[in-house]
C-alpha cells in the first residue's frame, strides 16, 4: 500500500513534462550561475567598434555582434542572470506578500476581510503595466533591486485570492475544528494547518509568475524604463537590436527566443504542477491508495 507522499513522489517522476521543463529550467538556471565561466568575453566589452559593429553570426561570433561591437552571445548568457534573477526574486517577493495577505483575509472573516478584499479590488482596477511604467520612468535611472521590488509590490493580488479562497475552503475542515477545539493558538493553525494545505497553489502561482515577469521584464526594458545598462537583460538586448530588426536581425532574434524558451518553460511547468498538486486529485489518489 503505497502512501500520498509516495504516490505523489511517483507522479512527480513519471511525468514527462516537468522533467522537461524541469531539467530546461535548471540548465538556464546553470547557464545564469556559471556565465563569468562559460561566457567567451565580457557583456560590456567593445571587441573592435570598427571592424566588428553589427556583425552578423559567425565561427567567432556565433550571435553576431551589436551596434557597439558587443558579443551578442556573452550578452545573452549574462543576461540571462539578469531576467532569471529579477524575475525569480519579484515573484518570491509577490507570493510572500499576496499569502500573508490571502491567509489574514481568509482567516479573519466578517467584516475585516470585506474590507481587504474591497481594497484588493481597489487595487486590481489598476492597470499593472501603467502603474509600472509611471513608478519606473519617474524612478530613473532604477537600480535592478528597486526594478524587483516595484515588479513584486504589484503583482501579488491574484496570489492573495488564490490563498484567501483556499483558506476559506480549509479552515471549515475537520482537522482545523479539532485544531481550534484542543486550544491551538491562531497562529499555529495558520502555520500548521492553513498554510501547508494552500502550498499547491502557491507552488504554481509563483512558478507561473516568473514566466509573467520576465516577460513583463522585457518590455519594461525594451520601452526604456526597465533594466538599463550596463546591466545586460535580455529586454535590454531586445531593445538594442529593435532599433532596426532587418539590418541587424541577429541581435533581437537571439533574446527573443531565449526569452519565448523559458517562459514556455516556466508556463508549461507550472501547467503541470497544477494537476499534478489539484488537491482533488490527491484526494481521490490517496482514497484508492489507503483501500
Amino acid at each position: 500500500m503505497l502512501s500520498g507522499e509516495q504516490t505523489l513522489a511517483g507522479r512527480f517522476g513519471t511525468h514527462h513534462t516537468v522533467r522537461v521543463a524541469g531539467a530546461l529550467i535548471v540548465l538556464l538556471c546553470v547557464v545564469a550561475v556559471l556565465a563569468p565561466v562559460i561566457a567567451p568575453y565580457s557583456p560590456a566589452a567593445q571587441l573592435d567598434i570598427v571592424a566588428l559593429k553589427n556583425t552578423p553570426p559567425s565561427r567567432a561570433h556565433p550571435f553576431g555582434t551589436d551596434w557597439f561591437s558587443r558579443d551578442v552571445l556573452s550578452r545573452v548568457i549574462f543576461g540571462a542572470r539578469v531576467s532569471l534573477s529579477v524575475a525569480g526574486l519579484s515573484a518570491l517577493l509577490s507570493t510572500t506578500v499576496g499569502t500573508a495577505y490571502g491567509l489574514a483575509a481568509g482567516y479573519a472573516g466578517g467584516r475585516v476581510e470585506q474590507m481587504m478584499m474591497h481594497l484588493l479590488d481597489a487595487l486590481l482596477s489598476i492597470p499593472r503595466v501603467l502603474l509600472l511604467v509611471a513608478v519606473l520612468a519617474l524612478w530613473q535611472p532604477v537600480p535592478l533591486p528597486g526594478l524587483v521590488l516595484v515588479l513584486g509590490l504589484t503583482g501579488w493580488y491574484g496570489v492573495s485570492r488564490i490563498v484567501r479562497a483556499e483558506v476559506r475552503n480549509a479552515s471549515s475542515r475537520e482537522y482545523v475544528l479539532a485544531a481550534r477545539a484542543l486550544g491551538a493558538s491562531n497562529v499555529r493553525v495558520v502555520l500548521r494547518h492553513l498554510l501547508p494545505n494552500v502550498a499547491g497553489p502557491i507552488i504554481v502561482a509563483t512558478t507561473l509568475g516568473v514566466a509573467n515577469v520576465i516577460v513583463l521584464e522585457a518590455g519594461l526594458s525594451f520601452l526604456g524604463v526597465g533594466a538599463r545598462e550596463p546591466n545586460a537583460s535580455w529586454g535590454t538586448i531586445f531593445f538594442t537590436g529593435g532599433s532596426s530588426p532587418t539590418d541587424t536581425w541577429w541581435v533581437a532574434l537571439f533574446p527573443g527566443v531565449a526569452i519565448v524558451v523559458t517562459v514556455l518553460a516556466f508556463n508549461v511547468l507550472g501547467d503541470a504542477l497544477r494537476d499534478i498538486l489539484d488537491p482533488r486529485q490527491l484526494h481521490s489518489i490517496g482514497s484508492r491508495s489507503s483501500d
